[in-house]
């Protein structure tokens, strides 16, 4: 039977892909919230969905399956045990208010049906939504904050809460406290759907608090993982993944540690680094002399054992067995047009097939080099969804990828 979940590679024929649709969260982001909530600036909402639009019949034009997490949740929150459950986890986490208003949240929850249910997970709830018995203040005067349960806008970032390793799931514990109820939200999926029935959490974000997020997991090949040490991945979380990988994923051999500046514009390793071909990267130039890559494998008895290497390109090199390893450096390699267009996610393409990648088409400088190197490019209109700084990459959580 073929499994569900499979991806043993970054480059195989993609299959199958997860994503979500920018929905009624995004028209909640607000000029005072937008650092809280991660964006630097306020998103033409309609553009940008028409742009998501756009994206998702490039998948499925490569042959990909699509699959809308919108429609898990609501699946799953059809279910009045999951959806109870769901509900006391969440006020637990981030409401911490009193008994009367939260068993009010509770109930306004629970009374509606699966679609408002998932509407208030992803979209947040208002203060007002909980008004009754008549009005009040509230009704007549203007709140900046007046939210209960806060909008996830980033959510259409689904490579973050979660990631497909071999046929294995790593349910993401983020960084931020902005994105945690996304996870929760895809841990959800993964433990309640029929479609995730006997897949393996390889990491579950109700078992550990090291934060670690999907944007930072890279599968080189069916023995390599590549993990980023980044802004939002701790070293520690890096320690407890190679663990969980090496002791319970057939195949796998090695985690490849690639340690990167603690910056915003390096948040994901995906940011600066994507594998393109079987022998080739595209590479933003600026953080090779910053980075450090350390090569993690079963040691002794339960021990890691670690060898650090020269530099990325030889770690790259090293764990691929390719000796002739391409890198592609992004903007031409000249360092201004290479950071302008790493800031528009020049380097997180999403590799469909082999030397086949999608990416956004304002990064002319960068594009221009993938073709010159013989790779194809899908060019994707972007300049609203690059707002949330992320790209192709960002946008997927692939389910499955054929073998190479």
């Amino acid at each position: 039977m073929t499994p569900y979940v499979q991806v043993r590679s970054e480059i195989g024929p993609l299959r199958r892909v997860l994503v979500h649709r920018p929905g009624p969260e995004m028209e909640h982001l607000m000029p005072w919230s937008l650092k809280e909530m991660l964006f630097e600036d306020i998103p033409w909402v309609s553009r940008m969905r028409e742009e998501h639009d756009a994206f998702v019949a490039a998948l499925r034009s490569c042959g990909a399956e699509v699959i809308y997490a919108e429609d898990l949740i609501r699946d799953v929150l059809a279910d009045d045990r999951a959806a109870e459950a769901f509900a006391d986890r969440i006020m637990d986490r981030e409401i911490g208010r009193g008994l009367k208003e939260t068993l009010k949240l509770k109930e306004l929850f629970l009374a509606g049906d699966a679609e408002r249910r998932a509407a208030y997970a992803v979209a947040g709830l208002l203060t007002a939504d909980l008004s009754g018995g008549g009005p009040s203040l509230s009704d007549y005067v203007s709140q900046e904050r007046g939210y209960i349960l806060y909008p996830l806008p980033n959510m259409y970032f689904s490579r973050d809460p979660a990631a497909a390793v071999g046929h294995s799931l790593v349910i993401s514990s983020m960084n931020t406290e902005a994105r945690q109820r996304e996870a929760r939200l895809l841990r959800l999926v993964a433990t309640h759907h029929p479609l995730f029935a006997g897949t393996r959490l390889l990491c579950d974000n109700e078992l550990y608090h090291l934060p670690l997020e999907g944007g930072d997991l890279l599968v080189l090949s069916d023995q390599t993982l590549a993990v980023g040490c980044s802004q939002r991945t701790s070293l520690q979380a890096v320690d407890y993944l190679a663990r969980q990988l090496l002791g319970q994923e057939e195949g796998y051999e090695r985690v490849l540690a690639v340690s990167i500046p603690n910056q915003r514009a390096f948040m994901h390793l995906d940011t600066v680094m994507t594998m393109v071909d079987r022998d080739c990267f595209v590479v933003y130039p600026g953080v090779l002399r910053q980075s450090e890559a350390v090569e993690i494998s079963r040691g002794a008895g339960t021990r890691l054992a670690y060898k650090p290497h020269d530099s990325l390109r030889s770690a790259l090199s090293a764990v691929l067995g390719q000796k002739d390893l391409r890198l592609i450096y992004s903007g031409g390699g000249d360092p201004q047009a290479a950071a302008r267009e790493q800031w528009n996610d020049a380097t997180n393409t999403l590799c469909v097939s082999p030397g086949k990648v999608i990416v956004y088409n304002r990064n002319d400088v960068s594009n221009r080099c993938l073709q010159e190197n013989g790779i194809e490019i899908i060019p994707l209109e972007g300049s609203e969804l690059v707002r949330g700084r992320g790209g192709p990459r960002c946008m997927s959580m692939p389910l499955f990828r054929e073998g190479l």
